[in-house]
């Protein structure tokens, strides 16, 4: 069954006829709304080609054309294109609505089984679904065809994303809820914390001080600045225990003398996901965020990405 449904969705490829590439063009230049409309099995379909074309900067809606020749029609206007699909091309509540669409002067693309159909020839684009068999044994349940017919839709709203020239940003912007939407809009200086939540020392700061310091912020971390205010190392519950390695009496040393120089920082416009990635390419748990005059303006911790959804 599922050979017969792969079959389907592959014999699209050696169908695309140049009917596709105008159908792109048609909805690239449509000054209005692309409006799917289709019955039953097919009416579900176009309700995921219409989500699909929304999402990546088509403005679409699906229409029921049952209830469009019930007043739904008045959904339509000028400058819309419509996407009308019938497996048979015959669906007569799909093809009620067809006169009122050509009287209304909007441009109109076809999708069914059949070239010979109604719906075929009244369409300004026809895009064929050419289905051999279904996947039901009793060869009646929409299977192969509909498969066939949402890959259909779903080519249509990619190449529209190429032609838009759609970027992840853009695709952000309609997608603000949820982990995708953490991940694509959450900066790092919506999530790190600032002010005196940053852990951070001087050079000349004693060890003690510095154990204080990381004890109290929770971090296991310290930024370490030198005494006009710069950046210049960080000190780790790893440095620390380096330290006490190589001499066992760290008490009496200063944090210059166990910090690790050059530390790793990230600015503060970085999308979350990406310092998450620095973090997991580096193996740290956390990072300092640059800030104006040489000191971080911020810091964020694992834990935080994690506890934002981010990962």
């Amino acid at each position: 069954m599922l050979k017969i449904e792969a079959d389907a969705v592959l014999s699209l490829m050696d169908n695309i006829s140049a009917g596709f590439e105008e159908a792109v063009e048609l909805i690239f230049a449509c000054k209005g709304k692309v409006v799917v409309t289709g019955m039953g099995k097919s009416g579900l379909i176009c309700q995921k080609i219409a989500s699909t074309l929304a999402s990546t900067g088509t403005p679409a809606f699906f229409l029921h054309p049952a209830e469009g020749v019930h007043g739904d029609l008045g959904m339509l206007a000028k400058d819309d294109v419509v996407i009308a699909i019938s497996n048979s091309g015959e669906t007569e509540e799909v093809i009620k609505v067809l006169p009122i669409i050509k009287r209304m002067g909007l441009k109109l693309i076809s999708i069914a089984g059949k070239k010979d159909s109604s719906l075929a020839k009244v369409g300004d684009i026809f895009l064929h679904i050419p289905i051999k068999e279904e996947a039901c044994p009793l060869g009646l349940a929409p299977t192969a065809s509909t498969t066939a017919t949402l890959a259909l839709g779903d080519a249509l709203a990619v190449a529209l994303m190429y032609r838009r020239g759609f970027k992840e940003d853009d695709f952000a912007l309609f997608h603000p809820a949820g982990s995708l939407g953490k991940r694509l809009l959450l900066k790092v200086s919506d999530i790190m914390h600032t002010g005196e939540k940053i852990p951070v020392v001087y050079e000349n700061s004693s060890v003690k001080e510095v154990i204080f310091e990381m004890t109290s912020k929770g971090f296991g971390i310290t930024a370490v600045l030198s005494v006009p205010g710069d950046f210049v190392g960080v000190i780790s519950d790893g440095d620390l225990r380096r330290a006490l390695e190589r001499d066992g009496n760290i008490m009496d040393e200063k944090a210059s003398d166990i910090m690790t120089k050059s530390p790793k920082r990230i600015p503060p416009h970085t999308m979350a996901a990406e310092a998450l990635k620095m973090m997991e390419d580096d193996k740290i748990t956390s990072l300092f965020v640059d800030g104006e005059g040489g000191s971080p303006s911020g810091f964020i911790h694992l834990h935080d990405l994690l506890e934002k959804g981010v990962v």
